[in-house]
């Protein structure tokens, strides 16, 4: 009976910090990517609160649900802590990485202060996907504003996301053939999520969480 209960605090304790950890590996499992990228219906039926902040960007802002998950498809393939690969140094050794850029929207520190100060909040976070998908939004809707790009445009929208507004207007992306081709692909997906979104938005809406 000593020896039992000599052992019996180490093994509540085990139990109780295995208990604390739970919440944590659940977490984890709940920021994983969605098994099907290719599919907006079946990520918005996998991730049904990914639905509810894509539609509340889109009242917000107005920019099509299809522009705003195809540029977001783009930069990081929807995985919450995305950042830009790191340079090798004479072809092996990890180096630094070519930005700052990270989160679903791949923002850069400046650029995420700017929204922070004009539309988020001191507590908005870039591997969050309801504030990612805000600013994709409010992005797309200053593109608009301020550059002419129409917010069903998906192609020169990304290249603006991409390039800032400066670097779209002084056409640096004509420099660019890749990122042209990259950003006809955003094109195409944003026409064939709009296609699926059509089918599927109605069952999608049916649930006690949009609002």
């Amino acid at each position: 009976m000593k020896d039992y209960v000599g052992i019996q605090p180490a093994f509540l304790g085990a139990r109780f910090a295995s208990l604390l950890l739970l919440p944590l590996w659940l977490g984890g499992c709940a920021t994983a990517p969605p098994e099907n990228v290719e599919n907006i219906c079946e990520i918005f039926e996998e991730k049904k609160d990914w639905f509810r902040d894509a539609k509340k960007s889109r009242k917000k802002w107005g920019t099509p649900i299809s522009v705003q998950m195809a540029i977001i498809r783009q930069e990081s393939s929807f995985k919450f802590n995305a950042r830009p690969p790191r340079r090798r140094l004479l072809g092996i050794i990890p180096w630094t990485r070519p930005s700052n850029a990270y989160g679903y929207a791949q923002v850069l520190d400046s650029t995420w202060k700017w929204y922070k100060d004009e539309a988020g909040s001191m507590f908005s976070q870039r591997d969050d996907f309801g504030d990612a998908i805000d600013f994709v939004g409010w992005y797309t809707s200053i593109s608009q504003r301020t550059m002419g790009i129409a917010k069903t445009d998906p192609y020169n929208q990304y290249l603006a996301y991409h390039e800032g507004h400066n670097g779209w207007q002084q056409g640096t992306h004509r420099r660019k053939r890749w990122l042209m081709q990259t950003a006809r692909k955003v094109e195409y997906r944003a026409k064939a999520y709009n296609t699926q979104l059509k089918g599927c938005e109605a069952g999608l809406d049916d649930g006690w969480w949009i609002f």
